[in-house]
């Protein structure tokens, strides 16, 4: 029970790679086995910090491992989804590249500084999360996206600069730091408040 929450960030990676895949060889049905297999992978990445809280095994290690493989399950399936949409991402190539380029900044801040890769979880970055996988969904099935995909850029572009904000804050690495309050509240010495379910 103790490895259920490596399983299923293992299992996320699986995913990413399959849909990739799957993409790349253009199968029958690829947007419904592609639906499946996203919204398990988004499910599995909500319940394994949840399990791994409460079984008591959530370490920074962990965090860690959990973070890398969410980018690569995120980036693989974006170019899953470039492979079968080409046109939305060449319409949309200036905001894509400036959202990839604060990503890429986030995570070379990070490095720079603590020579360890972004594990924040913060709860923007949560939310965005889900505004992705609903955009990319959208993608899918209709190669084009207006209203999701707006909400998803300004929404990644303030998430990423409230998690450089967390970086800067932060004197040492630290997981799971819900917001930039938060993070200030560590820079003061103070304890700050988790909750069990969603960053204990």
């Amino acid at each position: 029970m103790n490895r259920l929450p490596l399983a299923l960030i293992y299992l996320r990676l699986l995913i990413g790679f399959l849909l990739l895949f799957l993409s790349y060889c253009e199968v029958d049905n690829y947007r419904i086995i592609a639906t499946v297999l996203f919204s398990v992978g988004l499910l599995s990445d909500v319940f394994d910090g949840i399990i791994a809280r409460q079984l008591n095994v959530s370490t920074p290690k962990l965090r860690r491992l959990d973070s890398t493989v969410d980018q690569v399950f995120f980036i693989a399936f974006a170019i899953a989804t470039f492979i079968q949409c080409p046109a939305f991402f060449e319409n949309n190539r200036l905001q894509l590249s400036i959202l990839f380029g604060f990503e890429v900044m986030a995570y070379l801040l990070c490095f720079l500084k603590f020579r360890k890769e972004i594990a924040t979880h913060s709860i923007g970055a949560k939310i965005w999360t889900l505004f992705l996988f609903a955009t990319l969904l959208e993608i899918i099935w209709q190669c084009q996206s207006d209203v999701l995909f707006a909400f998803c850029f300004w929404i990644g572009l303030a998430t990423r600069l409230e998690i450089m904000v967390i970086i800067l804050m932060i004197k040492n690495w630290t997981n799971d730091v819900p917001s930039a309050y938060h993070a200030w509240q560590l820079r003061q010495g103070r304890a700050i408040r988790r909750n069990k379910i969603f960053n204990g």
